[in-house]
């Protein structure tokens, strides 16, 4: 099965957790638009641990580190949806978006439009923050009124119980893991957090 991980927002955790998820299924990875560098496949690379994942290239690999749209724009480009082509591999794969699920590809689409036309089920990371339950709920609600399917939800940061509590009973996601806010991230600390993950995975 594959996976799109979206989020509520831009710098939730969405690399850090794919490389988690990557490693926890030991799935392939793929980055469909990036915009900026050094790129989100590097630094999954250099965090996973096993050998059997694929790296595959980005479909848009921008410079600019803005909007999928705007970069575009400025490199006098243009992004439409039907560019975007899983990858040939007999692996799972985790597609990573960009940004939050609203994010512009053009003046049409938005990146969860990718997930829609791709067929995969979203992962939704919601990063736990003064405001975050507005934020969380506005996106599920989008998700849901879309008829977007969903496997969990993963919090990601200082716990707030109030706040994962109320956002897990309106959201009714799976909670797939709630991970702390972590100091030193490295290759162990992936390993431990992808075998945590698996323990809720399959319940």
């Amino acid at each position: 099965m594959n996976y799109f991980i979206t989020a509520i927002g831009t710098d939730s955790g969405k690399t850090l957790i794919s490389s988690i998820l990557v490693e926890a299924l030991k799935a392939d990875y793929w980055k469909p638009v990036q915009a900026g560098m050094p790129t989100d496949s590097e630094t999954v690379r250099a965090l996973i641990s096993n050998k059997l994942t694929k790296i595959h290239p980005e479909t848009h690999l921008l410079k600019i580190p803005a909007s999928p749209h705007a970069a575009a724009k400025f490199e006098h480009l243009s992004i439409q949806l039907d560019d975007f082509v899983l990858p040939e591999t007999a692996a799972d794969v985790i597609i990573e978006g960009a940004g939050g699920v609203l994010v512009p590809l053009n003046d049409q689409d938005f990146v969860i439009d990718i997930a829609v036309a791709l067929e995969t089920p979203v992962i939704l990371i919601a990063n736990l923050y003064l405001g975050s339950i507005n934020h969380t709920l506005l996106t599920v609600d989008y998700l849901k009124r879309n008829d977007i399917a969903v496997k969990g939800i993963i919090f990601n940061g200082e716990s707030n119980l109030e706040s994962e509590r109320i956002i897990e009973k309106h959201s009714g996601y799976k909670v797939l893991l709630r991970l702390p806010k972590l100091g030193l991230v490295n290759k162990e600390v992936v390993e431990y957090w992808a075998d945590e993950l698996m323990l809720n995975w399959y319940e």
